[in-house]
């Protein structure tokens, strides 16, 4: 008897080390994808990979520059504030490129946000909890907000409530539009009563909230080109005194010095019919020329971001373009 049931233990022992996850059964994969998404979400975004990386150029940049107005460093023409300038640049481009993507794609999954509001609804409508019916409109398209909807349904399934996933959403998001829609929602499923008709509601007003930002920006592109037209034409009148005044008062010092040595002094202090001056000071001058351009590149390009999205960080690519072309045709074209 006890042999037998020494028997039967093993028996059942050996069958428990035998036995095997199926890694075919659905919930194994949302329980993968979803620790996928986890892990991924816990690692550096681009947009704080770029900015680190960024800073980091900019730093060895300054130090180059600094390095190089002590006489310790030169390469071609570059000065102390050049190099500061190249730091800006590699800066404000990389992270300006990253912050515009991201913004797009935040704009992409605000736009979708009323249509699965309202197919949330109609599940309600038909008798659906709002778990339930967050499950049931993950299995649609929704462009850019399709992943997010599917990890919410992921989190419902095993066993995060509707409200938590819907924070959850939030924080993963985190734009103001989305945190208000979240909040509503969370508030009106806390609260009770006829859920479907406060999210349709909810989808109502974020549609005509996105129709008026795209109206805003719609708006706003004409004083952006306004912007970069100014700047162009300050840029356009720099070159034109640079190649006209500069260059005749140059000449025009270099004839005073002729006469001024042929005549053994007589004229004095290289001055042509009582006209003094002094060649020294037109570099200089070239100098002022060309840091108010990259001053006036940095506040244009940042007013354009503002005005267009209403952020200082969209008004880092603009302000990069700006600075790489006064840069350009400032310092490296016409030196």
């Amino acid at each position: 008897m006890a042999y037998a049931s020494k028997q039967a233990d093993v028996t059942v022992a050996g069958k428990a080390r035998s036995t095997s996850v199926d890694e075919t059964d659905p919930r194994i994969q949302r329980l993968v994808e979803e620790v996928h998404a986890q892990v991924k979400e816990s690692e550096l975004s681009a947009v704080k990979l770029v900015s680190y990386i960024s800073a980091v150029i900019l730093a060895l940049c300054v130090i180059l520059g600094f390095l190089t107005m002590i006489n310790r460093f030169q390469v071609l023409f570059f000065t102390g504030p050049d190099w500061i300038i190249v730091g800006l640049m590699a800066f404000m481009g990389p992270v300006g490129i990253v912050r515009a993507r991201e913004d797009r794609r935040i704009r992409e999954i605000e736009e979708r946000i009323p249509d699965f509001l309202r197919d949330v609804a109609e599940g309600g409508r038909f008798g659906m909890t709002l778990a339930k019916s967050i499950v049931s409109a993950s299995k649609g398209r929704y462009g850019k907000l399709t992943p997010e909807i599917q990890r919410m349904a992921y989190q419902i399934q095993w066993g995060v409530s509707a409200t938590q996933a819907l924070a959850l959403f939030s924080d993963r998001v985190d734009t103001p539009l989305v945190n208000r829609v979240s909040a509503l929602i969370i508030k009106a499923s806390t609260a009770g009563g006829n859920v479907a008709d406060v999210l349709e509601l909810v989808a109502v007003d974020t549609k005509e909230t996105h129709l008026m930002m795209r109206e805003r920006r719609a708006s706003m592109q004409a004083y952006t080109s306004v912007i970069y037209i100014a700047f162009g034409v300050f840029v356009v009148t720099v070159l034109i005194l640079q190649a006209t005044f500069l260059a005749e008062m140059a000449k025009t010092a270099e004839a005073a010095a002729a006469v001024q040595a042929s005549s053994s002094g007589s004229l004095g202090g290289g001055a042509i019919q009582g006209t003094t001056i002094d060649a020294s000071l037109i570099p200089a001058i070239k100098d002022v020329y060309y840091y108010a351009a990259i001053v006036h590149a940095f506040g244009d390009g940042v007013l354009a971001g503002v005005i267009s999205a209403g952020k200082f960080s969209a008004g880092l690519l603009h302000a990069f373009a700006m600075t790489a072309g006064a840069f350009l045709m400032l310092r490296v074209l016409v030196g």
